[in-house]
């Protein structure tokens, strides 16, 4: 399987020729060149994690690709057919297994309400939280997509995060909202994290890819 890292928090995972793209959002340039797209996962309602535009783009390009998200995002998506995802739910999507863990977005603030978040596994080896320190209990997880930036972020918590998922590989995601600077000194500090239990940190940028 195949893991791509786009701008921001956009994914792809490729297995077998088939495509499943996560979280198409509004830092991201279009996607282009995929292959057989069988599946859109957004995991909450940001308009950073998805846009009309980019699901217009997709369906396009592959008419019927089924949508998954959380509840708010169906409501939020509402000129989509969005299947609503809960915590706890698994589904098949062609090569792909998908569990999702959650439930809810980090706090950004008080003032702000709290919105709809999934953090999603797939096949058991790959793991991307969505806004949120979502942790897969009890799951190896082989790689690891940790957000290093956001308003609601604290890098030690992201730590806490990277140390409690223990991942064998992880990269950075969710980082268009800081310098290169800031950015580099986020990874840095995820890298010390998953290290601490013999892992490897990988430095991905928009269109990098690493295989599991």
């Amino acid at each position: 399987m195949r893991v791509t890292k786009f701008e921001h928090a956009t994914l792809t995972l490729l297995e077998a020729g088939r495509t499943l793209v996560i979280d198409p959002g509004a830092y991201t340039t279009p996607l282009i060149d995929l292959e057989d797209v069988v599946g859109i996962v957004i995991t909450h309602e940001h308009p950073d994690h998805w846009t009309s535009e980019h699901l217009d783009r997709l369906l396009k390009a592959f008419p019927g690709t089924p949508i998954y998200g959380p509840e708010g995002v169906a409501r939020a998506a509402a000129g989509y057919e969005v299947t609503a995802v809960h915590p706890g739910d698994t589904l098949e999507l062609g090569p792909f297994r998908l569990e999702f863990f959650g439930g809810r977005h980090a706090v950004i603030h008080e003032s702000i309400p709290v919105i709809d978040n999934v953090g999603v596994l797939v096949n058991d080896a790959f793991y991307y939280p969505g806004d949120s320190y979502a942790v897969p209990s009890g799951k190896d997880v082989r790689l690891l997509a940790a957000p290093v930036g956001a308003p609601w972020l604290k890098i030690g918590e992201a730590m806490d995060f990277v140390l409690a998922v223990a991942p064998r590989r992880a990269f950075g995601t969710h980082d268009m909202t800081l310098s290169v600077i800031g950015r580099d000194m986020g990874r840095a500090r995820l890298r010390w994290a998953v290290e601490q239990d013999g892992g490897e940190f990988l430095a991905l940028d928009p269109g990098a890819s690493t295989d599991l």
